[in-house]
């Protein structure tokens, strides 16, 4: 069997940014690409039973989230080139040679990506007042677009902890070797902590779907009638109660599954890390709850902390993901070990477009925000 060490190069040029500063620009961007992430990972799918067998007010909201759809798709696909730039600028070694390995399964990231963003498009104009009717056809394409997006999201979570799990490289190289090349048909199914690990993003997907559906009721509802927002606000807490749970059991899994790694994030200091990622879901669920049993729905403010704290639960994930991803990576690959060379013209272009483009997209959400007025009775 080859050895593992062999296959990653050490002799790099040095990275053109300082290790913290390509650290948190990973972490940040990912943050924010997850909530809108989240929203088509665990939404759609929540959306599209709730049309079914949600009631009147469950079909108001699927219809919601629905018709915001084709822009939260934009918004996550844009967002998501931050993280993934700056995994190539500091990983590249191990990251492109997993995605050689698995090269056709990372590939086919694209070619089920397009026809899930018409799938979207198709079931949302459907529920257009002007539309051409939600027809069995966009129907079809709606549940379509939800599955494809769920496996999307497998394969992210395969290429990405293939991108650490070194050991097996020399065997799936070897499987698919032909004349010292490989085929590209690995997959890292093997590892018995990729089903642990989706399954975990997918009940904090739950959880922001849940949160948002709190957010939207309160800034962007405001035509909707009382009835319908007193109504998001008892079931996102039941909706973030099932996603707590379903974090906790998968994390728990994670943990045991990895734990040749996860038991670093157990030592002293990083084990406040683990409790406060353990714990984070609790602070968004009692905020829910206290809503909840006063039978009041929160004012914009609150809503907005709310929000906050969701963000604040994707962020320490992010934050433990990454220390635990170094972790894992250190005996072939030492990324804060590495020589540094900043060039500063690039630097300060990428801050530049990086404000800029926040700027405009917090541009974009507000003018949505501006023409909603309460609705006729409501205090908020």
């Amino acid at each position: 069997m080859i050895d593992a060490s062999r296959l990653i190069q050490t002799d790099l040029p040095p990275m053109p940014a300082p290790v913290w500063f390509v650290q948190f620009f990973k972490v940040l961007g990912f943050t924010l690409h997850a909530v809108p992430m989240n929203l088509w990972y665990a939404g759609i799918l929540i959306a599209l039973v709730l049309y079914l067998r949600g009631g009147e007010h469950g079909r108001t909201f699927s219809c919601r989230l629905m018709t915001q759809m084709p822009i939260i798709l934009a918004y996550g696909i844009n967002l998501g080139i931050v993280p993934l730039l700056f995994v190539q600028v500091a990983y590249a070694q191990p990251f492109y040679s997993a995605t050689i390995l698995m090269a056709w399964h990372w590939m086919a990231i694209i070619a089920l990506l397009i026809p899930a963003y018409y799938g979207v498009y198709l079931y949302s104009f459907g529920l257009r007042p002007d539309g051409p009717g939600l027809t069995a056809f966009r129907r079809t394409a709606g549940w379509i677009a939800a599955v494809l997006l769920v496996v999307i999201g497998w394969l992210f979570v395969n290429g990405l902890s293939l991108m650490v799990n070194i050991e097996d490289w020399p065997r799936l190289w070897q499987r698919g070797d032909v004349f010292g090349a490989t085929l590209g048909t690995g997959s890292n199914i093997a590892d018995a902590t990729l089903w642990p690990r989706w399954l975990l993003m997918l009940g904090l997907a739950i959880g922001t779907t849940a949160v948002w559906l709190v957010f939207d009721a309160t800034w962007f509802a405001g035509r909707e009638p009382d009835e319908y927002r007193q109504w998001a606000v008892a079931f996102s807490w039941k909706l973030y109660t099932a996603g707590m749970i379903w974090f906790a059991i998968a994390g728990t899994l994670y943990v045991i599954t990895g734990w040749h790694s996860f038991r670093h994030m157990f030592g002293f200091p990083t084990i406040l890390l683990t409790l406060l990622t353990a714990a984070s879901p609790a602070l968004p669920w009692l905020l829910l709850f206290r809503h909840v049993r006063a039978s009041q729905l929160p004012d914009r403010t609150m809503a907005a902390l709310i929000g906050l704290a969701q963000l604040g639960v994707l962020g320490i994930n992010a934050i433990s993901r990454q220390v635990l991803q170094n972790i894992e990576l250190k005996p072939y690959f030492d990324v804060l070990g590495r020589d540094t060379a900043t060039q500063y013209g690039p630097l300060a272009m990428f801050l530049l477009v990086f404000l800029l483009g926040a700027g405009v997209m917090t541009w974009m959400v507000w003018q949505l925000v501006i023409p909603q007025q309460p609705a006729e009775g409501s205090d908020n």
